[in-house]
């Protein structure tokens, strides 16, 4: 992780599908999330993606501090998601710092 990173992270993580149907495992990640995630302190949103080929799924969350992202991830319930996730995906985390936002001009 960012040990002495002070303020917002973003986590992208990757979910390479063991199996063809990423149905399971897009309920799996939404379930946890609306009933757990969403009520953790720091939690500041995040949005779900299948690729077009379907063969990934990655998930984009935004967190005001590693430490409430990292406490969060203690709560028994994210980590009884997490080994159900585990059976049907390769989970590849990566947690960053926002550096440059880009937008496009007011119309």
């Amino acid at each position: 992780m960012m040990p002495n990173h002070q303020g917002p992270v973003v986590l992208i993580n990757t979910f390479r599908l063991k199996t063809e149907d990423p149905t399971k495992l897009i309920a799996l990640l939404t379930k946890v999330t609306e009933e757990s995630v969403v009520m953790a302190p720091g939690f500041g949103g995040a949005t779900l993606h299948l690729s077009l080929d379907r063969e990934r799924v990655v998930m984009r969350a935004r967190w005001q501090s590693v430490a409430q992202y990292e406490a969060m991830r203690t709560d028994s319930d994210s980590m009884s998601a997490l080994r159900e996730v585990m059976k049907t995906a390769i989970f590849e985390p990566g947690m960053f710092k926002v550096v440059r936002e880009f937008r496009p001009p007011d119309v």
